[in-house]
């Protein structure tokens, strides 16, 4: 059953638009995306060493499970700062043979102990320290992506990184978010080595069932040696995090959550990320006609910013993790909410203020919980293979410079920081809660046909992106390849996902190549726009045709099963 599951695979790290777009055995013109199209399977990732070993396991006869776990592996290691062993990977997975679709929520939990949230709540949640780092949830994410709908071993699929590992590399890796050099002072790569070849042995020397021997993997990493030597690192180093906190991780497996614009249904992680006011923007745009708009004219963005404000509000007062906050999304979803906020949009008027709305009780507008003042590591990798399965992924490490968790090679995430302290918000800090992050993949369907993957790096950029493309796509008739291309916008009119102190009110990024006609008159409006030559998110996407079943991948490093 299991040879009979294909998946594409979507995952990203905040930093791939800084990443040279490559092909492995696809070929491009310098300068632009690189573009892979196959009908066995392809793979898209922000490195195009991933990329090959997801591919390499597709020529073994792998599924895209097992293809995604290869190249998440190898991200791991070729992407450090960006995405690592000790980040997080949320993976939305959709089975063709049982027309089924389930979410893999691979993010980890604040420390458990009172007294270091009473720390928290006393001096901040430091930014880039290892008090900052969430329990690392890649191994167990990638195992449970295994048991579920794979076919390979891990001892397989991780063959291409041990091979990267064991050819060497420099003693320090790059801190995406300040670019900072971390000076590691070993040779941590040899020590990552020997840490996975540890997980190895104890899936060969596990007896029972290929769960049972994956599970072992899982268990050695949260609950052995692996874990202890975690615990000590992280108290050396005045971290919070403890070995019964490693061992309380398990990788939740739910149902998404689930949209339709125009015919066409998007599902999404929920408010454990920012996914649903992607959904929530669609909504309110179902209301405009902006095909008669036209592309990137003054009326579609500012109709489409004006959208994105409103929903971001709500993220912004609403959305935590589901298992501490009360999330109110079948309100913030419903026709009757949609009507009221699509009615605070002002054709010729941007909003310059916070608009969160009132789902409990069916008003349009409420003050935001959380005020001013205010002033005015992520990668991509995208799967398929050649029996019509799905998976979009989003592995990220967020930036850490805590340096190597003593000779285990491990590198760790500073997600912590996506909570805040402000008391009785649904995203403040509490014992074993997770973050509400903004790595957020999409999957698009038509006639119950996935027909688009969809990854970008980019922090609180991510879905801003997604919904431009998916509007390319569905609105103005776009190929892969140009929705991948075509000029994006975006702005910073919400609370910041890092640190939860800023918003840049009615601020409006938009592309240097925008006619000058066209930014007058959105400054006209009052939109505050500046001009960038550099694009809104890094994108990685697969486009199916469900007739065909060739599948495009379009992205920085784009490869396909011969």
């Amino acid at each position: 059953m299991r040879k009979a599951i294909s998946i594409a695979l979507v995952s990203l790290l905040l930093i791939v638009q800084n990443a040279r777009p490559q092909a492995t055995k696809t070929p491009v013109a310098a300068h632009g995306p690189s573009v892979a199209v196959g009908s066995r399977g392809v793979v898209v990732s922000g490195r195009p060493a991933a990329t090959a070993a997801g591919v390499k396991i597709l020529e073994q006869g792998g599924n895209a499970a097992d293809a995604g776990a290869a190249t998440l592996l190898a991200l791991s290691v070729t992407y450090v700062g960006a995405f690592c062993v000790g980040g997080e990977v949320p993976i939305l997975v959709f089975d063709a043979q049982q027309k089924n679709l389930k979410l893999l929520e691979g993010q980890g939990e604040a420390p458990r102990d009172p007294k270091a949230i009473a720390w928290y709540m006393q001096h901040g949640i430091p930014d880039g320290d290892v008090k900052a780092a969430a329990v690392p949830s890649t191994i167990d994410a990638i195992v449970t992506l295994l048991k579920l709908y794979g076919t390979k071993s891990f001892e397989e699929v991780v063959q291409p990184t041990l091979a990267i590992l064991d050819a060497g590399g420099p003693s320090w890796y790059i801190d995406t978010g300040s670019g900072t050099k971390i000076e590691t002072g070993m040779n941590w790569q040899a020590d990552m080595a020997v840490t996975f070849r540890k997980l190895v042995e104890s899936e060969k020397t596990a007896k029972g069932t290929r769960e049972q021997k994956l599970q072992a993997v899982s268990d050695r990493f949260y609950r052995a040696d692996i874990a202890a030597a975690l615990e000590a690192w992280y108290i050396e180093k005045g971290g919070f995090l403890r070995k019964a906190d490693l061992a309380a991780h398990k990788t939740p497996v739910v149902d998404p959550l689930k949209g339709t614009y125009r015919g066409y249904t998007i599902y999404k992680a929920g408010p454990l990320t920012q996914g649903p006011y992607l959904l929530q923007t669609l909504r309110l745009l179902e209301g405009f006609d902006l095909k008669k708009m036209g592309f990137n004219s003054a009326d579609y963005i500012h109709t489409v910013i004006e959208a994105e404000k409103l929903a971001l509000a709500d993220r912004d007062e609403y959305y935590g993790d589901p298992n501490f906050a009360k999330v109110p999304m079948q309100q913030l979803l419903s026709d009757q909410y949609t009507a009221m906020r699509r009615g605070l949009i002002d054709p010729k008027k941007a909003s310059l203020e916070l608009r969160p709305g009132d789902p409990y009780n069916m008003k349009p507008t409420k003050p935001p919980t959380i005020t001013g003042p205010w002033h005015g590591g992520t990668t991509v990798m995208c799967v398929t293979d050649k029996f019509g399965n799905v998976v979009a992924a989003t592995p990220s490490g967020l930036s850490s410079t805590a340096g190597v968790a003593g000779h285990t090679g491990i590198i760790h995430g500073a997600r912590l920081s996506s909570l805040n302290t402000f008391p009785g918000t649904p995203d403040v800090i509490e014992a074993g809660k997770r973050p509400r992050i903004t790595l957020s993949p999409t999957l698009l369907f038509h006639d119950n046909d996935p027909v688009m993957a969809i990854s970008v790096a980019g922090g609180d950029q991510q879905d801003q992106a997604a919904i431009q493309v998916i509007l390319n796509y569905v609105e103005f008739g776009m190929s892969p390849e140009e929705a991948f291309k075509a000029p994006r916008f975006s702005t910073t009119h919400f609370i910041s996902s890092f640190g939860q102190d800023r918003a840049d009110l009615g601020s409006l990024s938009v592309p240097t190549t925008l006619p000058e006609g066209v930014q007058d008159d959105l400054r006209a409006r009052g939109h505050v726009v500046t001009t960038s030559r550099s694009g809104v998110g890094g994108v990685a996407l697969i486009e199916i045709d469900p007739k065909t079943k060739q599948a495009t991948a379009v992205g920085p490093a784009a490869g396909k099963e011969e």
